[in-house]
């Protein structure tokens, strides 16, 4: 079985060797990068399985990198902010960041959120690139949702609900696992920004969000994507 691949990018080099040789003893290949540029290259380059991704970087900062990784990969990203960077660490997950660290960091910290996004992503049922659900369409690859032909704007975190349900339709999760799925286990919020984003998220794709075609909350537990194929 092949390590997985981990690309550490930051511009302090004490930082990444820190992290390389934590991460190396338990067990991951580790590339580095030291600006954002660099990064890009090695993302296209080594299709690494995380990035731990530094948000103050010269030349291309972190949250450009970020989004430019998240347009044409699901590659699971972690942010590193400093302490008192809330701002940034909102953006980021905003913009389709996983999780993130705030330095400093302690090296158990560290594994156990990388251990923690690997697991998630690993456990994922494979993507199709592209789901049709009459006049519906999703096209994962490039995150770009079509209702009857018109495009629909959708917020990174509305588009990554709604593929989670549509991937898996029929499927019930629990607003728990949404929650966890989206925000990272230690979200300080709680289940209702779940239903917030579902209540956005049904206007902007069903006729009728009070009676809705295929968002389906199911009391007492949380949501399901429903779609019946026409015989």
């Amino acid at each position: 079985m092949s390590k997985e691949k981990i690309l550490v990018v930051d511009d302090e080099k004490n930082i990444v060797e820190l992290v390389k040789f934590n991460l190396e003893k338990e067990g991951y290949e580790v590339i580095c990068a030291y600006d954002g540029f660099e990064a890009l290259n090695l993302v296209k380059k080594e299709k690494p399985d995380l990035v731990i991704l530094d948000i103050m970087l010269p030349g291309q900062g972190g949250l450009e990198v970020c989004r430019t990784i998240r347009k044409d990969t699901k590659i699971p990203i972690i942010m590193a902010t400093a302490k008192g960077e809330e701002i940034d660490k909102i953006l980021g997950l905003e913009l389709g960041a996983d999780d993130y660290l705030t330095k400093p960091f302690s090296p158990r910290e560290l594994i156990a959120r990388v251990k923690a996004i690997l697991r998630r992503t690993s456990t994922k049922v494979e993507e199709k690139d592209e789901l049709n659900f009459d006049d519906l369409n999703i096209n994962v690859l490039k995150h770009m949702v079509n209702l009857k032909g018109k495009e629909v704007e959708l917020k990174p975190k509305e588009f990554e609900l709604l593929k989670i349900l549509a991937t898996n339709a029929g499927k019930v999760y629990t607003r728990d696992f949404l929650l966890e799925q989206l925000w990272g286990y230690d979200y300080l919020g709680d289940t209702r920004t779940v239903d917030v984003h579902m209540r956005r998220l049904r206007q902007k794709i069903e006729a009728d969000p009070a009676n809705p075609k295929y968002l389906k909350t199911i009391h007492g537990i949380g949501y399901k994507f429903q779609f019946e194929e026409k015989e």
